[in-house]
C-alpha cells in the first residue's frame, strides 16, 4: 500500500472510552490509518496543523468549546480536510451550523463502526453524509413530508447536486459545461423556488430528497 492510499483520520472527543472503541474503524478499512487524538477544541485545532488529516471525526461538545467553531477554524489553514461531526446531539441547530463552518457530514454516536467507514469514503468522493435521523428532522423543519425538489427542472437538480457537494459556483460551472455567472443564476432560482437561503440548507434538502444521495441508510 502506497502512502498515496493512506487515509489520515484525526480523532476529537473528549471521552478516552468513545476513542478507544473508534480505533476499530482501522480494522475495517487498513486503508485508514488514526494518526492523532484530540480531547478539547484547542488540542484539535493544534492536532489538525501539526498533522494534516485527510479527515477529522469531531464531536459537537467539548470541554474549552465546541467542535463547530474548531472546525470553522481547521478550515482556515486546512480547507480540503474532511469534517465528519459524530456526535449524541440530533438538534437541528447544532447540523445547520456544523454545515455552515464547513463540515461535510454529521453522523450520530450510534453508528455503527462499517456505517462511519462508509461515510468517510463517501465524504472523500466529494459528497455529504447526514445521519437518517437528524437529514429527516432538518429537513422537516424546512419543509415538511413533501418533496420540494420535484419544483426544480432537471438542470437545477443537477446544478443542487454539485452545490450539495460542497462545490463553488466556479466549480458547480466546469463540472457542468456552464459559465460560472450561469450557474450562480441558477442557483438564485433553487433557492428561491425551495424557499432558502443558504447552501447548507439547499445541501440538507437534497440529502433528506434526491435518490442519489450520500445520506446513509
Amino acid at each position: 500500500m502506497s502512502a498515496q492510499d493512506i487515509i489520515k483520520l484525526l480523532l476529537v472527543d473528549d471521552h478516552p472510552v468513545v476513542r478507544s472503541g473508534l480505533q476499530r474503524i482501522q480494522e475495517l478499512e487498513p486503508r485508514i490509518t488514526i494518526v492523532g487524538e484530540a480531547a478539547t477544541m484547542q488540542s484539535a485545532i493544534e492536532a489538525a496543523r501539526r498533522l494534516s488529516p485527510d479527515v477529522i471525526l469531531m464531536d459537537v461538545r467539548l470541554p474549552d468549546g465546541n467542535g463547530v467553531e474548531a472546525c470553522r477554524q481547521i478550515k482556515v489553514f486546512l480547507p480540503e480536510v474532511r469534517v465528519l461531526f459524530l456526535t449524541s446531539y440530533a438538534d437541528n441547530r447544532f447540523v445547520l451550523a456544523a454545515m455552515e463552518a464547513g463540515a461535510e457530514g454529521y453522523l450520530l454516536k450510534e453508528s455503527d463502526s462499517q456505517r462511519i467507514v462508509d461515510a468517510i469514503h463517501a465524504i472523500l468522493k466529494g459528497g455529504t453524509v447526514f445521519d437518517p435521523v437528524v437529514s429527516r428532522d432538518a429537513a422537516k423543519g424546512l419543509h415538511g413530508d413533501t418533496n420540494p425538489l420535484e419544483v426544480l427542472s432537471v438542470q437545477e437538480q443537477r446544478i443542487l447536486a454539485e452545490v450539495a457537494k460542497g462545490k463553488t459556483d466556479k466549480e458547480v460551472a466546469v463540472a457542468l459545461g456552464v459559465a460560472t455567472k450561469t450557474a450562480r443564476n441558477y442557483l438564485d432560482r433553487i433557492f428561491m423556488k425551495l424557499n432558502v437561503h443558504t447552501r447548507t440548507e439547499a445541501a440538507l434538502l437534497h440529502a433528506r430528497h434526491h435518490e442519489k444521495t450520500w445520506t446513509l441508510k
